[in-house]
């Protein structure tokens, strides 16, 4: 089973989303904007994803750039910031009971669904 952290906003998104749906494989889609990962969570991820919290930050995103940029903070406080912010996640995400990856670019979904 593969999870895929979606924003039905993001083309790249999407895009992930519809070569997911066109490998069979079976998926779950998590509207990480919409069912907010915990704190709990976004640390198993980062697990997977062998990555620090900054790792998996959007730092284009307005909020990043005018409350975060330019900033430091621990593992333990990006994590809060993460959580209480979700737009701050990059995306999309693509998970398996093994391993995460980013999907930039999105090709890289083939790394997951071998």
């Amino acid at each position: 089973m593969i999870t895929i952290y979606h924003n039905s906003r993001c083309k790249i998104s999407r895009l992930v989303l519809e070569k997911l749906k066109s490998s069979g494989k079976e998926y779950t889609i998590i509207e990480y904007l919409k069912t907010i990962p915990s704190i709990e969570d976004i640390k198993k991820l980062l697990l997977k994803l062998n990555a620090k919290p900054i790792d998996i930050i959007r730092k284009n995103e307005t909020i990043f750039k005018k409350q975060f940029k330019d900033k430091s903070f621990t593992d333990e406080e990006w994590l809060i910031i993460i959580h209480e912010n979700p737009i701050l996640i990059e995306r999309p995400i693509l998970e398996n009971k093994y391993k995460a990856i980013i999907c930039r670019p999105p090709e890289k979904f083939v790394e997951l669904i071998k």
